[in-house]
């Protein structure tokens, strides 16, 4: 081949040069020459289009990572174990668990959804295209990696980057980041996404006590270590700027604090992400061990100042488990807060709200794919792609957990939930719910309520 493509080229650029400035009377290339240099084109020619195209390598494996398992491959169907991120190798790579578009210089994908709410005690029912999440990832180097999210919510110009990292790879077992971090409080927070849950409604527990999706700015470490040959070890632990809304940041002495027994800490989440209401720095960590594949199990914490002053403490504590084998799926997390002083205004004053707070939440899945509709529709119900998911879902939740139970307040902390769905996967990327909710214990407002909901929604990587 090499010979062909040396006459070719020689041909290609010489001939011309010849024809063109040759003196007069000199003679030209003769008819065999020319008919030479004309086959051994066409034959050059007709061996590039018969080879074999190539393709640039795929980018750098991402932290923590399989070492098999590239970006390409997470743009495939998932199985059970990766969709709850069991199979990845570090908590710090549960964030990276979605598929990506390659483009020249960075890699682009996201997911978005719509969903439909009707319940019989909170007015009208609606559709609601929630969120439509922008990823964005980048290899700068082989120990430089950048992502990032940012969030549209409601259709409106509701905007706000969720998540902005660079990390810095050392090795497996340490590798550092920096920017706005998903918190590693339970393991609900850091694999929230739409398309990977199999009910529409985040659990009561991680929207009033782990307020999801809690992310901050702030730097820290994470890997992965491996006790034996089938377990695993891993672990985050960031200093970041803590819970900043509390008392509502504008200094009034009189002021109460955010965090209440109706709301639970969410409102003292802060938005702006830049601000911190103090000079104290907060702490929060999450070590998850897998003593084999299919078992985790996670403890997390959180601890921080709230207060203008650093002098009133917040901790959170949560423990997560996922179990499965074959079809099922068992899962859950559990959450425990205190918050110290948080029943005084800073004056001292008795305000009626809450010190502790607890919730959980308990769900089992099954996943099924019938024979009868594989052969009644092949390319819509595949078996290596498409199931059928069957969800039961219990929880809990008491936010005015010290509140004396006969007193209104402490009525309204407590919440009592189940749901039961059934959703539909055409590939593991995109999922269609349908669940029913049925609300023994609640609240609508400053009112107690006794509600049952059926609630759809549509998910979807892109």
């Amino acid at each position: 081949m090499k010979r062909h493509l040396i006459g070719a080229l020689m041909a290609l650029f010489l001939f011309p040069t010849f024809s063109a400035f040759s003196a007069p009377g000199e003679e030209e290339l003769t008819p065999a020459q020319q008919e030479a240099v004309k086959k051994a084109v066409e034959e050059y020619l007709n061996q590039q289009r018969q080879a074999p195209p190539t393709f640039a390598a795929p980018p750098t494996q991402l932290p923590g990572e399989p070492p098999k398992e590239t970006l390409g491959e997470l743009s495939q169907p998932r199985t059970p174990d990766k969709k709850y991120g069991s199979t990845m190798q570090g908590s710090g790579a549960l964030i990276y668990a979605r598929p990506f578009v390659s483009s020249p210089k960075a890699i682009v994908g996201g997911y978005m959804d719509i969903e439909y709410f009707n319940r019989t005690n909170q007015g009208n029912s609606y559709f609601d295209q929630h969120r439509l999440v922008p990823f964005i990832y980048g290899d700068i180097s082989d120990r430089v990696k950048f992502a990032a999210e940012i969030e549209f919510e409601h259709g409106t110009n509701d905007i706000k980057v969720e998540f902005a990292s660079i990390d810095y790879l050392i090795q497996e077992p340490i590798n550092l980041r920096a920017g706005i971090l998903l918190l590693p409080l339970g393991k609900f927070n850091l694999l929230h996404d739409a398309p990977l849950r199999d009910l529409t409604e985040r659990p009561l527990v991680d929207q009033r006590i782990i307020p999801s999706t809690l992310h901050q700015p702030g730097i820290g470490a994470y890997g992965t270590f491996y006790p034996t040959t089938l377990s695993k070890l891993d672990y985050e632990v960031y200093f970041i700027n803590g819970f900043t809304n509390a008392f509502g940041g504008n200094g009034n002495p009189n002021a109460n604090s955010n965090i209440t027994v109706t709301n639970g800490i969410r409102s003292a989440r802060s938005d702006n992400t830049s601000f911190d209401n103090n000079n104290g720095k907060a702490v929060v960590g999450r070590l998850a061990f897998s003593p084999l594949l299919g078992i985790e199990i996670g403890g997390s914490g959180f601890f921080g100042s709230y207060d203008p002053q650093s002098k009133r403490p917040l901790a959170i504590w949560a423990l997560d488990w996922t179990f499965q084998r074959g079809p099922f799926e068992f899962i859950g997390e559990s959450a425990w807060a205190y918050i110290r002083d948080n029943n005084l205004s800073q004056t001292g004053t008795p305000n009626g709200q809450p010190r502790r707070m607890q919730g959980y939440y308990l769900q089992l899945n099954y996943h099924f794919l019938p024979e009868w509709l594989i052969r009644l529709a092949p390319t819509h119900f595949k078996p290596e792609v498409s199931t059928f998911t069957a969800v039961a879902r219990f929880e809990q939740m008491n936010l005015g957990q010290d509140l004396n139970d006969n007193t209104e307040a402490g009525k309204l902390g407590e919440w009592e939930r189940w749901t039961f769905g059934l959703n539909f996967r055409p590939t593991e990327d995109t999922v269609f719910k349908t669940d029913f909710q049925y609300t023994p214990v609640g609240r609508n407002g400053n009112q107690r309520i006794h509600d049952t909901a059926f609630v759809a929604s549509w998910a979807t990587y892109f």
